[in-house]
């Protein structure tokens, strides 16, 4: 693996969850005797830096556990919905669509954290169910020990150098790989769009269950060019020690590269078993302390009042300047959501057998 460090586990990478009941000997005299109930926090991949770093400071003061259950986007979302008339976890961290999936689904409890006031409105769900926690942008990456030249259109991915070197994430089970249809669609448009993701099947190896698994499998040289998001790429590139390097493409020759905010979004699950904590989870991840943090892990602020700063938020913006942001109906995603993903399964996948589900590499 290229520029792997042997200490750290890509941040994009699915763990397992650790047992939920932890005893207070293993938190020393910072618990009581009898410590409460953990706090369970289902979270798609992407935030594990942000997580390390905050949530320590948060167990040591409610004297509670947090036990997070770490996969796609979407695949936290099926994970709730699947436990609804007995749900396992507290708060939910996800991208849309999934976030507006799980508040239809009736997943998501109404709760308005004073400190969602600094959240702009397109960016909270009005009833209070949701709200953006870490902004973002949808991108691509490269290998750029690997690809010299860049690729600076979506028509370039079909060059014949490409073939057998291009993945993306299953839309079905990640946000950020419906993102590939979103963005394709607003561009193209629908048949269009999926006419094009036809022709880029007979360049693609596989498709992951996960985004995040992509990044490793880059940095391996295993494919050259695959979907990510601008947060998690420069994330893996600077903490995680992994060759890559996020690119935006244009919809033709001589177009400016585009893309469209994707956020992380953070919910209350409606009947968690610790709700009182989920809540106070809540409001610190959405403190200006942790928001102040978020850039650390090349994230956006969730809140308007929080700045993205320093070297690492520099990074950000130099990575966005001159990158066209299009806006996004997320109610029209939702409503397109299950056609598109039956569409790419029947006229893009087919019948050619190609793995759809690939997972964590070893």
């Amino acid at each position: 693996m290229t520029k792997t460090n042997p200490h750290r586990t890509p941040v994009r990478a699915v763990r397992k969850l650790l047992p939920a009941l932890v005893t207070a000997a293993a938190f020393g005299a910072a618990l009581p005797a009898h410590a409460a109930d953990p706090v369970v926090l289902y979270t798609a991949d992407g935030l594990e830096n942000l997580y390390k770093d905050v949530l320590p400071a948060f167990e040591k003061k409610e004297g509670v556990k947090v036990a997070i259950v770490t996969a796609g986007s979407g695949e936290v979302v099926n994970r709730a919905t699947i436990e609804k008339d007995s749900p396992k976890a507290d708060v939910l961290v996800t991208l849309p669509p999934f976030i507006q999936q799980a508040d239809q689904a009736g997943l998501l409890q109404a709760y308005q954290s004073a400190n969602y006031k600094n959240v702009p409105a397109i960016a909270k769900a009005p009833g209070g169910t949701w709200a953006t926690f870490v902004n973002n942008y949808f991108s691509f990456a490269i290998n750029p020990e690997v690809v010299k030249t860049q690729p600076k259109t979506f028509a370039d991915l079909l060059h014949p150098d490409y073939t057998g070197k291009i993945a993306y994430s299953n839309p079905a089970t990640a946000g950020d790989g419906m993102a590939v249809i979103i963005l394709t669609t607003s561009l193209m448009g629908e048949d269009k769009a999926f006419d094009y993701l036809k022709k880029l099947e007979q360049s693609a190896k596989f498709h992951t269950k996960g985004t995040g698994y992509l990044d490793v499998l880059l940095s391996r040289n295993e494919i050259s060019v695959a979907n990510g998001d601008l947060q998690m790429d420069l994330d893996d590139a600077a903490n995680g020690g992994l060759s890559l390097k996020p690119i935006f493409l244009a919809a033709e020759a001589g177009g400016q590269p585009s893309t469209f905010q994707l956020p992380y979004a953070i919910g209350l699950i409606k009947g968690g078993p610790n709700q009182a904590e989920g809540k106070k989870l809540i409001d610190y991840l959405m403190s200006t302390d942790v928001q102040a943090k978020v850039p650390d892990i090349f994230g956006i602020p969730g809140r308007t009042d929080v700045p993205l700063a320093g070297k690492n938020g520099a990074a950000v913006k130099q990575a966005i300047a001159g990158v066209k942001l299009i806006p996004v109906d997320w109610t029209q995603v939702m409503a397109k959501k299950a056609d598109w993903t039956t569409r790419w399964k029947n006229d893009v996948i087919g019948d050619s057998g190609k793995q759809l589900e690939v997972v964590k590499p070893k």
